[in-house]
């Protein structure tokens, strides 16, 4: 970024601190298409791309006061774009008419090729999650997703206590989801969220 890109845009971030609605569109405009860019890669669906970028920008306006016109505006845009992508994961997973819309959508982005290598990269992304988990609780876990058995079951073929299972489980769910939203996209979230591998 030139200097004097730097510093108009500054200028246009200590306005939008005093409430400069001109400010605003200005840094809306310079900004609003890469949020979409980086909303319709990652969720492959145009209506909560566009959500995505009307969240951002309103919670922009909303807490402009705590704009600091010294640090990166790009990086704080993307930090709320982040955040906010993640945030719907739950949303989506959990609400069944919202998923319907959501999958229904995504299927205009259909591509045969490209779904093919994106199922062999999110399998990759599932075990390198898996791996990175301690033994006992890597175990604890393939049992349950991967051979399907209960946590009774683990528990007595382990010779341990149910609620073992459950803590392990617990910690080992925690570990994956922290994993995947560092090294995997938001569709590959919503697909495990909703097929409860997950859960």
């Amino acid at each position: 970024m030139s200097g004097k890109k730097v510093f108009n845009e500054k200028f246009l971030i200590k306005e939008l601190i005093g409430g400069n609605n001109k400010a605003f569109r200005k840094l809306f405009d310079t900004y609003r298409n890469d949020v979409y860019a980086y909303s319709i890669s990652m969720l492959k669906t145009k209506v909560l791309a566009e959500e995505i970028v009307q969240d951002v920008f309103l919670k922009i306006w909303q807490h402009r006061d705590r704009l600091n016109p010294d640090l990166s505006f790009k990086s704080y845009v993307f930090t709320i774009t982040r955040n906010l992508t993640f945030n719907l994961i739950s949303k989506v997973a959990n609400n069944r008419k919202l998923k319907e819309e959501v999958f229904y959508e995504s299927q205009e982005f259909y591509n045969p090729i490209e779904d093919k290598i994106a199922e062999h990269d999110y399998e990759i992304i599932k075990n390198n999650a898996i791996e990175q988990l301690p033994p006992k609780r890597k175990i604890i876990f393939k049992m349950s997703r991967n051979e399907g058995k209960s946590y009774e079951e683990i528990s007595k073929e382990l010779n341990i206590s149910v609620s073992t299972v459950k803590g392990q489980m617990s910690k080992a769910l925690a570990t994956i989801k922290d994993f995947l939203q560092t090294h995997g996209d938001v569709t590959l979230l919503i697909t495990l969220l909703s097929s409860r591998w997950l859960e």
